[in-house]
């Protein structure tokens, strides 16, 4: 009994832990970052009143994170640089076609099971020299499958002459439809290397642990 208890608390530690996730990003990066920057202070772009959400915030502060991890600190009041932050995610579902290998002999009320015509199910056409002795019905299955297009735009602008300093871009597919699970990984794949090759496109993989508990 006591041997049977210690399995089971095993195995729910190691479906509970789980495996790390990697996340693969496309991240564009233009900037005219100055060698030499005095004034680190910033603060975020007001958003249209529409767009102030709740989820945006969210995002905001993981922007906050990164930025603070790179020595930049915030002053609303009078800040050196402004900070922009957008984000936009596309659902675009998708039929992917699967070959069913499993035996389906159709019965046809005109001729009968032994009769000639056999329908190809998901096809559409029918083979009149099928024999069922001969071997199952060749079958597809049909599933729609889902991919979520996510683009995440961070930009940085001098607060004095609206130049702007700091573009990136960061581009990511993936079945996982939650975006807030995977924009840690995002936010960080648009600061990996600040401030990044100049007009440079690159891919980035991050391992993202699960959540514990």
């Amino acid at each position: 009994m006591k041997r049977t208890m210690i399995a089971a608390v095993a195995s729910l530690s190691l479906l509970l832990g789980g495996c790390a996730t990697t996340i693969r990003s496309d991240v564009t990066t233009f900037h005219q970052w100055p060698a030499q920057i005095a004034d680190k202070s910033y603060a975020f772009d007001a958003p249209a009143p529409q767009d102030n959400t709740l989820e945006l915030q969210n995002y905001q502060n993981l922007v906050r994170d990164q930025l603070t991890r790179l020595g930049f600190h915030e002053a609303p009041q009078s800040p050196s640089l402004k900070v922009g932050v957008r984000f936009v995610t596309v659902d675009v579902p998708t039929q992917v076609i699967y070959p069913s290998f499993a035996p389906f002999y159709p019965y046809s009320a005109r001729f009968g099971y032994g009769g000639l015509r056999r329908r190809y199910w998901g096809g559409g056409w029918y083979n009149p020299f099928y024999d069922p002795f001969w071997g199952p019905v060749p079958r597809y299955d049909v599933e729609e499958e889902h991919r979520y297009h996510r683009q995440v735009q961070i930009s940085i602008t001098s607060a004095t002459d609206n130049k702007r300093l700091f573009d990136v871009t960061v581009r990511n597919v993936s079945k996982t439809m939650s975006t807030p699970k995977v924009m840690p990984a995002l936010v960080q794949s648009a600061f990996e290397g600040f401030p990044g090759p100049n007009g440079g496109a690159r891919v980035i993989e991050l391992k993202q642990e699960p959540r514990k508990g």
